[in-house]
């Protein structure tokens, strides 16, 4: 339950008190100024406070009124004491005024009195300490499984007895259960209480308990209770005055709270300011005894006494229930001795206080003391800091309150924003609703400031998220068409980034509209601000979306163009938006587009230095794509125009495309080769003594030089240039080739070498070949050797014997222009020449 709706909603165990108390304060001047409602605590000397919650008439402002019935002290006191009552009473409240302090108990109108009451109005009020710590002790009763008193175990009879020996319950025990930094923050606003009046006020309070400390509505901690303070000797502070102790003889209602009461007040009749933190000590141990107080003497001295010798063993039993930062410092407080204990300056400083969280709730406390830039510095820096350390029921209770206080100071309202929006972020939606939408409402309304606009736009995102549909578009869509009409830059930019983040709570007329035209505006008037740019491209980039095919092409396409900044994230921008242009179809942008309005612009771009390689490798992926697009959709249309022309020429292949220059014969593999090294030759010896093949025989018939890597092959490519791949190399000698089997071509079963069938005879024509591949055997190469006319004749026979085929088998193309016949008729006319 959110703490506001825990603080409207108030429990009473007396629901009869509650109703007799409605018109209590009739005929108590007080009522012209405030309107009462109902009661919902009570507080001071046995609870004859009444608290009521109320408002201020002149400004609705909400306040608490404590209300005295006069007749209450009639019943416990004779007549005669009632004046006295009283007037304690009315000297409390003035007391109260004197001291201002965030710590002292804020007084909003003095007392006022009639013949039956008395009254003043104060700070708004959730109850007394009294109150919850009420609820706590009755649960320990109503619970078996609550430990029992520190002092040891109780009985159900004891606890009865003990239940009779109580102070007066107050009237509202308050439901409520502390988390430990209230517990923490709530003493050291006591603590701090103290040190004010002990060093600025120069006084004792002399009656500190939980019936003086009260408890805001923001949950501060305030102490009140004045009735019995004494002033002190302002020359020497830790000195001891004279006081009354506690007795009998005098009203309970006349005299401070005996269980809180420090012993040297009760045993020599002195006090001191160490008097009041021992009373805070044992405020203390009652908070960590399930409310229950370590001393319940029951208005009697003499069970004080006794109670009094053995508090310090039921302080040392209480201590594992404190926190380990305060068991020392509270175990002091509380010790018999005075001059144990520590003062209330010196117990500010101990470890359990020193919190980054309590020092921001401490100066919340105060922030209205404080100048323009101090509350600024605190409101943007500290509070944001500090609020992920403060539990989320104290944002509600304590620090929003003073935040909406502040909304409707200008001067701060742009550093309040910066919470306020943290507030929004992590509020639940009916948390919004319920303690934030009003609030919200009034800022959207009212003037701001520059940073208070920019603020409420780059947040609108997060404010539109929780605020109800109907409220968006009745309070949130004006203001952010308004402010791209204002003056500054700031806003108008913060504008931009709040349609690129709200776009999607935007109507698609609205879009068209309103906004694009009011972002080309903002465009056009700031076309050479970076950051302006760059917000325009990203609204546009996220709006386009929304909008019509002609709208994107005939306003986003020109805005493009008119990007000038060389900027690497703007361009960046420029190219998704071109590329998101470029893949969606449903855009339609054309090849002719592109080629004229898109690349023309993206293109420089690739010299860029400002690009890094990613950006720069993003860009040109886009163009490539582009480009492509462009080529296929090109060579299309060219092949189209291509195919529909009636002119044969066009199927007329060029001559020199069918050239045997141009031609890339395969690689010629014969299967089952083997070649075996063979030995050097005497010409082959008389070859290499040559001179590079200067003679017509060792050029021709080696090919190459000795040192060449084909030295042992045979070619005779210079000499034929025109013969075929197959015909120009001769192939080594000893060819062996391993039959495959019986039926393999050219195999001839049997015999040791295969027929050797060439290519230019039929399948069914086979031949054995006769040529003696064997090399000359003597050492050198005489003009008589019969090798080498061995050679040249039959392989003339066979080259003659191939032209003819050729020539019969090639019928037209016979008239000498055929490569066989050119071999061949080289090959004659070179060997008719030697011969």
């Amino acid at each position: 339950m959110p703490a506001g709706t825990m603080f409207a909603k108030f429990k009473s165990t007396n629901v009869a008190a509650s109703t007799s108390m409605q018109n209590v304060a009739d005929g108590n001047p007080i009522t012209q100024y405030f309107e009462i409602g109902k009661p919902v605590a009570c507080a001071g000397p046995e609870l004859i406070w009444r608290i009521h919650d109320a408002y201020r008439k002149s400004d609705n402002k909400e306040c608490s009124v404590f209300i005295f019935e006069k007749k209450v002290a009639e019943k416990l006191h004779k007549p005669r004491r009632k004046e006295t009552i009283t007037e304690l009473l009315k000297s409390s409240v003035k007391t109260l005024e004197r001291f201002r302090h965030p710590r002292i108990l804020q007084i909003y109108h003095t007392v006022e009195e009639n013949a039956d009451t008395l009254a003043f109005a104060s700070e708004p009020i959730f109850a007394s300490l009294s109150n919850v710590l009420a609820f706590h002790e009755s649960k320990t009763y109503e619970n078996p499984n609550v430990p029992p008193t520190a002092g040891g175990t109780a009985s159900a009879g004891q606890a009865q007895a003990a239940a009779n020996t109580l102070p007066q319950r107050p009237a509202h025990a308050k439901e409520y259960n502390f988390l430990d930094m209230e517990l923490k923050y709530g003493f050291l606003q006591l603590t701090e209480a103290l040190a004010y009046l002990h060093y600025s006020g120069h006084v004792i309070h002399r009656n500190v308990c939980p019936s003086s400390i009260l408890i805001t509505k923001r949950g501060i901690w305030k102490l009140a209770g004045m009735e019995y303070v004494e002033r002190m000797n302002e020359n020497d502070l830790n000195s001891s005055i004279p006081c009354p102790p506690w007795s009998n003889r005098v009203s309970k209602m006349a005299q401070p709270n005996l269980d809180f009461m420090a012993p040297e007040t009760q045993s020599t009749s002195k006090c001191s300011l160490l008097s009041d933190m021992f009373s805070l000590g044992m405020v203390i141990c009652a908070v960590f005894n399930n409310g229950r107080p370590l001393i319940q003497a029951g208005n009697s001295t003499s069970n004080y006494a006794k109670q009094m010798e053995s508090l310090d063993d039921l302080v040392h039993k209480l201590m594992p229930r404190l926190p380990i930062a305060l068991q020392e410092a509270t175990s002091r407080m509380a010790s018999r001795d005075a001059t144990a204990r520590p003062t209330a300056q010196l117990l500010q400083l101990i470890k359990y206080f020193i919190d980054p969280a309590i020092s921001a709730l401490k100066f919340l406390d105060v922030v209205n003391m404080k100048d323009t830039q101090q509350k600024s510095q605190f409101y943007k820096t500290t509070l944001i800091e500090a609020m992920p350390l403060i539990p989320r029921k104290l944002w509600w209770q304590n620090i929003w309150p003073m935040l909406k206080s502040e909304i409707n100071n200008n001067e701060v309202l742009a550093a309040v924003l910066q919470p306020v929006m943290l507030f929004v972020q992590e509020a639940t939606h009916t948390e919004y609703d319920n303690l934030m939408s009003a609030t919200m409402k009034v800022v959207y309304n009212t003037p701001k400031s520059i940073q208070a606009s920019v603020t409420i736009l780059e947040n609108l995102h997060l404010i539109i998220e929780k605020t109800k549909p109907e409220d968006v578009t009745t309070d949130i869509m004006p203001m952010l068409f308004c402010s791209f009409d204002g003056s500054t830059i700031q806003v108008q930019s913060a504008a931009v980034v709040a349609v690129a983040n709200v776009f999607d709570s935007i109507d698609e007329l609205s879009i068209r509209r309103m906004v694009l035209p009011k972002v080309k505006l903002v465009f056009e008037k700031n076309i050479t601000d970076p950051k302006i740019v760059q917000n325009v491209l990203m609204c546009i980039e996220r709006v386009m979306d929304r909008m019509e095919r002609g709208q994107v092409m005939d306003e986003v396409l020109p805005l493009l163009a008119n990007v000038r900044i060389p900027d690497p994230d703007i361009i960046m921008r420029t190219v998704r938006i071109y590329h998101k242009l470029f893949v969606d179809k449903t855009y339609g942008l054309t090849v002719e587009t592109m080629a004229t309005n898109v690349l023309p612009l993206l293109i420089p771009h690739t010299v860029n230095p400002a690009l890094n390689f990613e950006q720069y490798c993003y860009l040109l992926e886009v163009l490539q794509q582009m480009l492509e697009a462009i080529d296929r959709q090109q060579r299309n249309k060219l092949k189209l125009d291509n195919l529909s022309m009636a002119s044969p020429e066009r199927h007329r292949t060029l001559r020199h495309q069918f050239s045997t220059d141009n031609m890339n014969a395969p690689p010629f593999n014969i299967p089952n080769l083997r070649i075996d090294q063979r030995k050097t030759s005497s010409a082959e010896d008389m070859a290499r003594k040559n001179s590079g093949g200067s003679g017509m025989l060792g050029g021709w018939w080696f090919g190459c030089s000795p040192s060449s890597p084909d030295s042992n092959f045979l070619r005779v490519g210079n000499v034929f240039p025109n013969r075929r791949l197959s015909d120009n190399t001769l192939m080594t000698p000893k060819i062996r080739i391993a039959p495959s089997c019986a039926s393999s071509p050219g195999g001839t079963p049997g015999s040791g070498l295969p027929t050797r069938r060439h290519s230019s005879i039929g399948p069914q024509e086979r031949r054995g070949s006769t040529i003696n591949l064997s090399p000359p055997t003597g050492g050198s190469m005489p003009n008589t050797s019969s090798s080498v006319p061995f050679l040249l004749s039959s392989s003339m026979q066979s080259i003659r014997s191939r032209r003819q085929s050729t020539v019969l088998s090639s019928g037209p193309l016979g008239s000498g222009s055929g490569i066989l016949q050119q071999l061949g008729s080289g090959m004659y006319q070179l060997f008719s020449g030697r011969n």
